[in-house]
């Protein structure tokens, strides 16, 4: 996963109304529940029908990291789609998504101005339009960079060119170097 994709998933773990189960055996029947068999259930975690049967049932009651990781991963995933799916919907028609980040960054301008990357801690509200695009772009299985480019065309926009009351001779934005990101919508 990448910086974009874990701070989205960040953003929809905040969502959250209600806590996911914590519980060992309850992560494993809401799994089951979800998935509808323990083979299904054995695939997604790269253990055998045999090992989740004995989670469920209680008789193995402390799996490898790994494998505890991969659990808590598939029951948040699955956590409350339609809490998560009304949140992004709310962003994408009006909302839009608040991004604050540390990161270097550089851009292309008309000539005689400095174009040389420096580090920004910024906190800029995008539009509902870009969040769309980043939920598209992620549905859609775009690649990290690919979603750093619209975050970075959001903030040219935005934060740089001020909705087209400044540097309009700024032509392109790119974000690197990236010390956290974070998103809330």
């Amino acid at each position: 996963m990448g910086e974009i994709e874990d701070a989205i998933e960040r953003a929809d773990r905040e969502a959250f109304t209600r806590e996911p189960p914590k519980t060992l055996k309850a992560q494993i029947g809401y799994l089951l529940k979800q998935m509808g068999s323990a083979k299904a259930v054995a695939q997604e975690l790269g253990v055998t029908a045999d090992s989740v049967n004995r989670y469920r049932r209680g008789a193995r009651k402390h799996p490898r990291a790994d494998v505890a990781s991969k659990i808590d991963d598939a029951v948040r995933q699955r956590w409350q789609p339609m809490v998560r799916k009304r949140r992004h919907k709310q962003a994408a028609a009006t909302g839009g998504i608040t991004v604050e980040t540390r990161a270097r960054f550089g851009y292309t301008s008309s000539a005689g101005s400095t174009d040389d990357g420096r580090f920004r801690r910024l906190t800029v509200k995008l539009p509902a339009a870009y969040a769309q695009r980043l939920f598209d772009a992620r549905d859609t299985g775009a690649s990290d960079q690919q979603m750093r480019e619209i975050i970075a065309e959001g903030f040219k926009e935005v934060y740089f060119q001020d909705g087209g009351g400044r540097a309009m001779g700024l032509s392109d934005v790119e974000i690197n170097d990236i010390d956290y990101l974070d998103l809330d919508y």
